[in-house]
Formats: structure tokens, sequence, C-alpha cells
């Protein structure tokens, strides 16, 4: 049948009456009900919705409205003790979240938040309460049990955290947390029994894993008894062979009781497996290290040394452990060597890191290499500041003065005074830089702060004479730093050529010739500078000829100066 436009409109209008009759059978009171509730549930949303975005002061505005319309809703309370625990007023989060509590005791995330809350306030026991009621009546909530515990343990009562741990276990059977927590429980009873059967319920829930064997064992020897534990892990070794921390076990058990022979034996035995950790390994192998030496100790080193070198050639600690070894020997460049294959393993090491580069300084420091240490260094300690002066000094040895500048700027940055020697190198160090940089001002500068934390160190006493007088610059103050240094070092040729050149500067070049002299007989092998420094000495003298042939020697070494051709064809001194 087709239904008409007429139709149709009484169809709707027949609906119209019915709606309306329907609307009608609500009560005021409903309806004022329904209005409430839908203007609570619109100003809950609002609240919640400004809790998940931070703003804990407009959550808690809406929430209090919402609870204006509907003050028995849970919820709402619930919300607002959330805002208020988030915002660190417990105190004030309490009643709303009691009330949530007592409108549905059933829901246990409003107890939850009680507990929570009590915690907070310092109320322990009244939060476990809570949590034993929730474990207790309801076996959904027994993951609850070892936070109840841990409440109870803090508060000292023991029997009641043995009584939720053993719950606990029954509703879950032997498990870990519950049993190792019993253990603790039973130690601090001082009832070792109980807690060894502790132990023992792990070792059998688990066999095979040797994990619970050795806590067994660590209780067994911490109470004295030696052969139960020796016995333990003994027996425990008969059964699974191939587990090498029980065999460091024995070498330590056995070790204890004076059988060296049978510990080392287990000791190797140990080494020989690949499964053990070669972390275990480095630290024994130090350890051994450090007993009093013996050819028997040192045969069981080479022993323990080739298995790890052997199994783990690429571990940073045992390379380490190693270098370490030959350190001691006093075989510092194989430990350094050794030292720098484990920092390519683990740069993170700064004691290691320190040691490479302290010991990579001398006579003739490879400083390109060097350098990739101390750019190491500073990339993963970027905060240290020795390790920017270290970057620092390494640099200005290489030439890279405007580097050096920005390393040792950063390491005095860093350093803020703590530590005044670090200030006082790196200030000597930086006005080497700052002075080769031509920034001469700045460079006497550093140089007078250094005095001032160490008036007596050579290196900053020596460069900073010599660099007054290749100025030509306060020279009385450079002839008292440097006539100072030479009277402490009087055979150091470095040092006399300083003060002599400070002399000659002065124009005292009789007084000057017999630091010289001084320089060259205390040197095997004079560079070319002392060599130039000689001649132009005598040349002022008036000692022509002698000057020259110094001049001829100074000439065969890349040291002299720019001007050392010219002195000798035209037999005359130029600065």
């Amino acid at each position: 049948m087709r239904i008409t436009p007429t139709l149709l409109l009484g169809f709707f209008f027949f609906l119209g009456i019915s709606f309306g009759f329907a609307q009608e059978k609500i009560s005021k009171k409903e309806a004022k009900r329904l209005e409430n509730q839908t203007k609570g549930s619109r100003y809950f949303i609002e609240g919640e919705k400004a809790l998940v975005l931070g703003d804990l002061d407009r959550s808690f505005f809406y929430l209090q409205k919402a609870l204006e319309f509907s003050p028995d809703e849970p919820a709402i309370h619930y919300k607002l003790a959330e805002v208020l625990v988030r915002s660190e007023q417990a105190e004030k989060a309490l009643p709303y979240a009691n009330r949530a509590v007592e409108i549905d005791p059933e829901n246990k995330y409003y107890a939850l938040l009680v507990a929570e809350i009590y915690t907070q306030l310092k109320q322990p026991l009244k939060a476990a309460e809570i949590l034993d009621r929730l474990t207790a009546d309801s076996e959904k909530n027994q993951q609850y049990n070892l936070d109840l515990a841990s409440i109870y343990l803090q508060a000292g009562e023991f029997d009641k955290a043995l009584v939720v741990l053993d719950r606990a276990e029954e509703y879950y059977g032997i498990r870990e947390p519950f049993t190792l927590q019993k253990q603790r429980i039973y130690l601090r009873k001082n009832d070792l029994g109980k807690a060894l059967e502790e132990g023992e319920k792990l070792i059998e829930a688990f066999p095979g894993n040797p994990t619970y064997v050795l806590n067994q064992v660590e209780i067994l020897y911490n109470n004295g008894r030696l052969d139960q534990a020796l016995a333990l892990v003994e027996e425990e070794i008969t059964k699974y062979p191939n587990q090498p921390e029980l065999r460091m076990a024995a070498y330590t058990l056995l070790k204890e009781k004076g059988q060296q022979s049978q510990a080392q034996e287990y000791l190797i035995s140990a080494f020989a497996n690949p499964d053990l950790d070669p972390e275990v390994k480095a630290k024994t192998f130090v350890s051994v290290l450090s007993e009093m030496q013996t050819s028997q100790r040192d045969s069981l080193l080479d022993q323990m040394e080739g298995l790890m070198l052997d199994l783990h050639p690429q571990e940073a600690l045992v390379l380490e452990a190693v270098g370490e070894r030959k350190k001691r020997q006093g075989n510092m460049e194989g430990a350094v060597d050794l030292y720098k294959k484990s920092l390519q393993s683990n740069p993170k090491n700064a004691s290691l890191l320190e040691q490479v580069i302290l010991n990579s300084f001398g006579e003739n420091a490879d400083f390109a290499s060097l350098e990739n240490y101390t750019i190491m260094a500073t990339d993963e300690f970027p905060d240290a500041p020795e390790f920017w002066f270290y970057d620092g000094v390494v640099k200005s040895a290489r030439k890279k003065d405007s580097l050096a500048v920005n390393s040792l700027n950063k390491a005095i940055g860093l350093n803020q005074g703590r530590n005044s020697q670090l200030d006082q190198v790196a200030f000597g160090s930086l006005g080497n830089s700052l002075f080769n940089l031509g920034q001469k001002d700045s460079a006497f500068y550093y140089f007078d702060k250094a005095l001032q934390l160490n008036p007596n160190d050579e290196q900053v006493l020596n460069n900073f004479a010599f660099f007054l007088s290749l100025e030509k610059r306060d020279l009385e103050k450079a002839a008292s730093m440097s006539g100072k240094v030479v009277k402490r070092f009087p055979d150091n040729s470095t040092y006399l050529d300083t003060h002599a050149w400070v002399l000659f500067q002065m124009g005292n070049y009789t007084e000057a010739l017999t630091y010289m002299e001084k320089a060259i007989a205390n040197d095997s092998n004079p560079s070319g500078v002392l060599l130039e420094h000689y001649g132009d000495i005598l040349f002022h003298l008036g000692k022509v000829s002698e000057a020259v042939n110094w001049w001829k020697k100074a000439a065969e070494s890349d040291e002299a100066s720019e001007h050392i051709s010219k002195k000798i064809s035209d037999r005359k001194y130029y600065e």
C-alpha cells in the first residue's frame, strides 16, 4: 500500500500525541534528577579532560561543579581525590577518597587510592588494613600481597608480613619474590632454620637454577656453616657439571678452608667455560693479582690470563684487568696498549681514559695519536674539566692554538675554581697558546693569574720570562723569574738558556755567556735555538768568528731562526 502525504501527516501527528502523553507521565522530581544528572555528567567530562591535560585547578573546579549536581556519584569523589593527590594535597584528598569507597565498597581502585593516600600521610598500617581487606576477600587481588608485605615489613610487623606472603604463595604457588621476602624476614627474626627451608623450596621448585643455590650458599657461609655450604655446592655440581658459577663458589669456599690446590682446580675449570661472565673473570683475576706475589700465584695468573684472552679477546674488562697486571709488572707501555684496546670496546671509562692520557705524555709523545683519546674523553665526559684541560695541552703541543684556547677555557669554566691546581696549570697553558696567537697582553694576564696560585711553577716562570724577553718588556721582572728557576734547577739547559737570553736582552752579555755555556755543557744534544743564541751572545762580545762558527752549527738544525743564513753570510747579528 502506498502512503499518501495526508496519511503521513496523520501518522506523525499521532506519534506527537503519543510522545506528549509519555512525557507527562515523568514526574517533576524525576525530570529534575535527570537534568542534574546530565549537567553533572557534562561537568565531569570537562573535569576529566582538564585532568588529562594536566590543568589540575581547572579539573578541580569542574569536578566540584559536577559534585553539586551528583553528590552521590562515587566516580566524582574518586577523581577529586586523584586531583588533590596529584596536587600534593593528600590530607584534603582523603575525605573524597573515603566517600567514594563508602558509596561503592566493591570498587578496588577506590580502595587502592585510599591506601595510597594513607601511605603518603605516613600512616602505613591504615593503608595495610585496606590492602589486607582486598587480598583476603578476593582471589582477584592477590597481586597486592607483596605491596602489603612490604608495608608490614617497613612497620616492623614481621608476623603479619609472613601471613600475607603465605597467603600469596598458597594462591600462586612458589614464586621468587614471595619466597625471598619470607627468607629475609626469617633472617631478621634470627630464625636461620626457617630461612634455609625457604631457600630449599626455591632450589627444589627451580632445579638447575644456580642463582637460588648461590643464595643459599651465601646464607650458610654468612652464618658460619662453611662445610654445609661446600657440600651443597659440590652436590649441585655433580647434578649440573656445566655451571661455572657453582665452580666459582666452590673455589671461594675451598680457598676459605685453606685447600688452595683444590680451589684452583675449580677456578681454572670455571675460567675455561665461555659461559662464565667475563666481568666475573676480570674481577677474580684482579683479586688474585692483589694477593701476595708468589711463583704459584704468578703461574695461576698466567693460566687465567691465557683463558680470558683466548675466550674473550675483545672484552673491555678483561683487557683492562690484563693491562693492570702489566702495569704492576712495571710494563706501562704494554698496559697502555691494552687500555687503549679496552677503550675501543668501552670508551665510557673515565679512570682508564685518564691513565692512557697521562701515561702517553713524555719526551717522544705521539700527540696526534694522543689527541684521539683526549677527544674521546671530552665526548664521553663533557662535564669533566680535567679532560678538557688535557685536550687543550695536546692541541697546544700540536700547534692548534685556537682550538687549545677553546678547550682550556672550557676546562676553567667547568672547574669553577673547585680545583685550584687545575686552574693554575690551565692558566699557564692558556698563556702559552694566547702568546702564540699574538694575544700577548692576554697571555701575560694569564701567566700572572697562574703565578698568583703557584708562585713557584718553574714552567710558567720560565715561559713568562722567555716571552717577556722576546718582547723586550719588563726585563727586570723576567730576570727575577728566570733567575729563580735556574737557582732551583742549575743543570736544566732549557731554563739556563732562557735566563741567558733575558740577560742578553738586558745587555748583560758577559753574564749571559756564563749561563749559556752551562746550558750547552749540560745538554748532550743542544737544539738549534740554543746554538744560535750562543753565537748571538759571542757576537755581542766581539767574538765574531766564534759566533759565525756556532751559527753554522745552528744552521744544520731545523730549529734555527729565519735569519741564520744572513747572519752567516754577512757575519752580522740580525734580530
